[in-house]
C-alpha cells in the first residue's frame, strides 16, 4: 500500500547519503538554518548536490531545501554537510530581532490605556 507524501524507496535514500542515517554532530544545520552557495555546479557533481547549489543562489532555509527536493530533512541535511565540508555552501542562522526593553512597552501600554 502506497502512502501518500512518503517515498517508498527506501534504497533510493540509501544511496543517496552513501548509506549514512545521521549528519555529523558538529553540523550547524537546523530548519531554519540559511544556506548560500558559494559557486556554481560542477560537472560529475550528484545531481542533489547540484540542485541544492542552485537553489541556494540566495539565502534558503534547510526545510525549504528539503520541500522543493522531495526529501527528508534529515536527509537534506546530510548532503548539506557534505557540501559545507567541501567549502561550497556557507550556513548561518537567521538574526534574531532584539527585543524591546520591557519598561519602554509598559509606558506605551500606559499610554495606550491613557486615551
Amino acid at each position: 500500500m502506497s502512502r501518500p507524501g512518503r517515498d517508498d524507496a527506501p534504497d533510493r535514500l540509501y544511496t543517496l547519503t552513501g548509506g549514512r542515517s545521521r549528519s555529523a554532530p558538529d553540523t550547524p544545520f537546523d530548519l531554519v538554518t540559511l544556506v548560500v552557495a558559494e559557486c556554481d555546479p560542477t560537472v560529475g557533481m550528484q545531481s542533489e548536490h547540484a540542485a541544492i547549489l542552485r537553489l541556494c543562489e540566495r539565502p534558503t532555509a534547510v526545510v525549504e531545501i528539503a520541500a522543493v527536493l522531495k526529501l527528508p530533512v534529515s536527509i537534506t541535511r546530510i548532503l548539506l554537510s557534505d557540501l559545507l565540508a567541501a567549502g561550497l555552501v556557507s550556513a548561518r542562522h537567521p538574526q534574531k530581532a532584539a527585543l524591546p526593553d520591557p519598561d519602554i512597552l509598559e509606558q506605551v501600554l500606559v499610554g495606550l490605556r491613557n486615551l
